[in-house]
């Protein structure tokens, strides 16, 4: 019989979101005919945009004629996007259509990305921290096993609590990867030009490499946070980008994403030698990847005109309201509320000695009210609580109103 991977009977615990969906279902069960609202895992609401469907419907019409008809298309995306996605989000920070790897989905390239590097790479994670980050290195053989503090052996943890405004402290322990979110998922926080220019210049005297997860980069408002980490100088040497048109477009259905990997990033090759990254992860993608549809990188482009921009903007600015919302329902409760500002998460402090998977049951029998236990997110996330802002406008509203009746 063949051997499994062992490195997954290291992975702690159930998935997060699937203990959760878990929890939903046996309360359902016992509660039939009560309205459940859910402000927990962040899928979107709202519908695609209309220059999105339109360019999707001429795409799969295409697909029907003869003369437009694509099959396998290239493994790091079409010329068209990867041209519009350094037009549109990257002009003036050197970055070109050939450092642009179009896929699947964020989530994907990140839990992806470990392959190119060696097992005996030590990778440092933000605690609290977004799961795909560290079981995908547990998975590989990384991590080490759990211990009783909760957090794995052989990775090292930066943590991000009130204390320091949720802003990552360099570590002690020499890392050879780092993985950064910003803006943040639990927390909603961002990091600050002045934070960012902290970690690159660490990157770049360690020899580290940092995997830099922008997926939220739609929602920022403040001007002292930067969109990309290409807008701090010497990031390009260092850094790998990755973003996602699920919750800046709509696109958690569709699935499209992708990863920017400069020329000038490196890691160290046989002997010690500097290669760049983007060998290595165009050779990964080549082997194990198809591309992602041509339909759909037809529809993503789209999100990058005029038309899209302005029709994706307003959409994100529903969920920036509902964030606003859910803000100010647990700020007139008392509670202190961080995130919802640069990014569509609500991150609640809860009253002191509140166990976080006791308030997320308190919630479903009390309001039927679904969000997410920060203590899911690592240890340091114990007593938070992260809500999303993706519910419709309608339903967030409801949840204010039901989150204001709680007694704490």
């Amino acid at each position: 019989m063949a051997r499994l991977n062992s490195h997954y009977a290291a992975l702690h615990g159930s998935y997060l979101f699937s203990e959760i969906a878990g929890r939903i279902q046996s309360h359902t069960v016992a509660n039939p005919g009560r309205k459940l609202i859910r402000l927990g895992i962040g899928d979107v609401t709202q519908p695609l945009v209309p220059a999105v469907v339109a360019a999707l419907s001429m795409a799969v019409t295409e697909q029907g004629t003869p003369e437009g008809f694509r099959g396998y298309g290239p493994e790091q995306g079409y010329g068209f996007l990867r041209e519009a996605i350094a037009r549109s989000c990257y002009d003036g920070l050197g970055i070109s259509p050939d450092d642009i790897f179009v896929s699947d989905g964020a989530k994907c390239d990140i839990g992806n990305f470990q392959e190119v590097f060696s097992r005996s790479c030590r990778v440092a994670i933000t605690d609290p921290v977004y799961p795909v980050y560290a079981d995908s290195n547990v998975m590989a053989g990384r991590a080490g096993r759990m211990q009783k503090n909760g957090r794995y052996a052989k990775l090292i943890y930066l943590p991000c609590t009130a204390e320091n405004g949720f802003i990552p402290e360099l570590p002690g322990e020499r890392p050879d990867i780092i993985y950064l979110c910003s803006p943040n998922n639990p927390t909603g926080t961002a990091l600050r030009r002045e934070h960012l220019a902290r970690w690159v210049a660490y990157a770049r005297e360690r020899e580290a490499v940092i995997l830099f997860d922008a997926a939220y980069e739609g929602y920022i408002r403040s001007k002292d946070v930067p969109h990309s980490i290409y807008e701090i100088e010497g990031a390009d040497e260092v850094a790998v980008e990755f973003r996602s048109y699920s919750k800046s477009a709509g696109f958690t259905g569709l699935r499209c994403g992708f990863a920017v990997i400069p020329a000038s990033a490196r890691g160290k090759g046989a002997f010690g030698r500097h290669v760049p990254l983007r060998e290595f992860w165009l050779r990964r993608q080549t082997t194990k990847y198809n591309g992602c549809p041509y339909i759909v990188q037809r529809a993503a482009e789209a999100v990058h005109s005029p038309k899209g921009r302005a029709q994706t903007r307003a959409a994100i600015d529903v969920y920036m309201d509902n964030a606003a919302r859910i803000r100010q329902a647990f700020m007139d409760l008392g509670l202190a509320v961080f995130g919802g500002v640069d990014a569509p998460y609500v991150w609640v402090a809860l009253p002191t000695g509140t166990d976080s998977w006791d308030f997320f049951d308190r919630l479903l029998r009390e309001i039927d009210v679904v969000g997410t236990p920060g203590s899911g997110f690592g240890p340091c996330g114990q007593g938070y609580f992260r809500f999303t802002g993706f519910g419709s406008p309608e339903d967030t509203r409801e949840a204010a109103t039901r989150i204001k009746s709680l007694k704490v």
